[in-house]
């Protein structure tokens, strides 16, 4: 698994973000949620510029987003699809570059590099920004942003 260990600290930029949102076990919920929002998306091509793939999530309760950031707010929202506007804010990001079944032990590993550092995670979304296309990159080039909420 190709991921940093040493986090950055970032601001993470506000987005226009629509999505299909989930609860439950995330091994579960998370395809899902890719699968009805992939279903939606030539719809939203139509009317929208999509800039890229972001999925947000908690653990208590676990609540799974997957969506896209886009160019502007939304037009002719596909009915399926919520919006908000994410306001984003300070994360502590690490990055993975491999396919995407390594995200889960990646995830994992970040969060618990986040617990020993001592930093204080703020009660807000966990990111991951896949920050190229998967359609069009193979998956060992796949890069992920996995950002978690800290002061």
């Amino acid at each position: 698994m190709n991921l940093t260990e040493e986090p950055e600290i970032v601001d993470f930029a506000p987005m226009h973000y629509v999505f299909v949102e989930k609860t439950g076990p995330f091994m579960k919920i998370a395809p899902e949620a890719w699968q009805t929002l992939h279903s939606l998306s030539p719809l939203l091509k139509e009317h929208n510029q999509i800039t890229s793939g972001v999925s947000l999530y908690r653990m208590d309760p676990n609540t799974y987003r997957a969506g896209f950031a886009l160019a502007a707010e939304p037009m002719k929202l596909p009915q399926g699809l919520a919006y908000e506007k994410f306001a984003g804010g300070r994360y502590s990001k690490f990055v993975l570059t491999g396919p995407y079944s390594d995200l889960p032990a990646a995830s994992g590993r970040a969060w618990e590099i986040v617990g020993k550092s001592g930093k204080m995670v703020r009660s807000d979304w966990a990111i991951e920004n896949y920050v190229n296309d998967p359609m069009s990159t193979p998956p060992e080039k796949c890069v992920t942003e996995i950002l978690i909420p800290t002061e």
